[in-house]
């Protein structure tokens, strides 16, 4: 007799916090409202609308952007589904290789990609968004969520997220130079705000960013000429990684709403 399988506990919880927000009270349009609520995600909710597989309403839709209502109820495959959106945030420690876009024309692969192998089928149904971007090589820390307005919150330059980064790089860097990178450099896109700046070993710099500027991490390190050799991201905001390689796990209410400082209507 097959051994039944526990469920986690982070599963058992979110089933606690209750069934979420219903969809439709929020403007959407049927494919975002499939993949938000974790029916089935943006591809496959494009493919199943164009074969005639879902209703909405009670007739067959095609319309891959038809308007989702309050009191809008969808089929899928004759079933009817529940279009409630639960926000989730998750952690997921990137390996270097993959990119964080939607295809990668080297072959190497995309994060969403490693991220869907290793999910579970209770999230498999949502669509991910990557909550900013990490070069493709470098690892660490990166947030995904199944809801727009969470990663808003947390790419937006206005929440001013602190993130923690680990620099291995050329050179040993002096007081001096750390004095540097904790004011502010001009860069070519403007001087960059106050910043953290630690040394882990001799040749290893700790920089925490409020600004997310393109490879500002790099370009800063190159411009007090220490170039940077191996990078890696291991908090952001007070949310720190603990997973490992290649892993995920939800975050806990606590990290979305102190931790990170969101406090969205979907979450609550």
């Amino acid at each position: 007799m097959a051994r039944k399988q526990k469920t986690p506990r982070w599963l058992e919880a979110a089933r606690r916090r209750g069934p979420g927000v219903p969809e439709g009270a929020r403007t959407d349009w049927l494919t975002r409202a499939l993949g938000r609520a974790g029916v089935l995600p943006r591809a496959e909710a494009e493919q199943a609308i164009r074969d005639g597989r879902v209703e909405l309403d009670g007739r067959v839709e095609k319309d891959l952007f038809a308007p989702v209502r309050p009191e809008s109820r969808v089929r899928l495959d004759g079933v009817e589904r529940a279009l409630t959106a639960r926000v989730w945030a998750l952690m997921f420690h990137k390996p270097a290789g993959p990119v964080v876009h939607g295809s990668d024309p080297e072959g190497v692969g995309t994060v969403f990609e490693r991220l869907r192998a290793v999910l579970p089928p209770e999230l498999a149904g949502f669509e991910w968004y990557a909550v900013g971007r990490l070069d493709r090589d470098t690892t660490g820390l990166l947030l995904f969520s199944n809801d727009e307005q969470f990663v808003r919150h947390a790419t937006a330059p206005e929440t001013h997220l602190p993130k923690r980064y680990v620099a291995r790089v050329e050179g040993l860097p002096t007081e001096e130079v750390l004095g540097r990178l904790r004011m502010g450099l001009e860069l070519e896109d403007g001087t960059t705000r106050l910043a953290g700046a630690s040394l882990r070993e001799p040749d290893v710099v700790v920089l925490t960013l409020t600004e997310g500027r393109h490879h500002q991490v790099k370009r800063m390190l190159e411009a007090v000429r220490h170039p940077v050799l191996t990078l890696h991201r291991e908090a952001v905001g007070e949310v720190v990684l603990d997973v490992p390689e290649g892993a995920f796990r939800p975050l806990t209410d606590a990290e979305v709403a102190e931790g990170l400082g969101f406090s969205g209507a979907a979450w609550d």
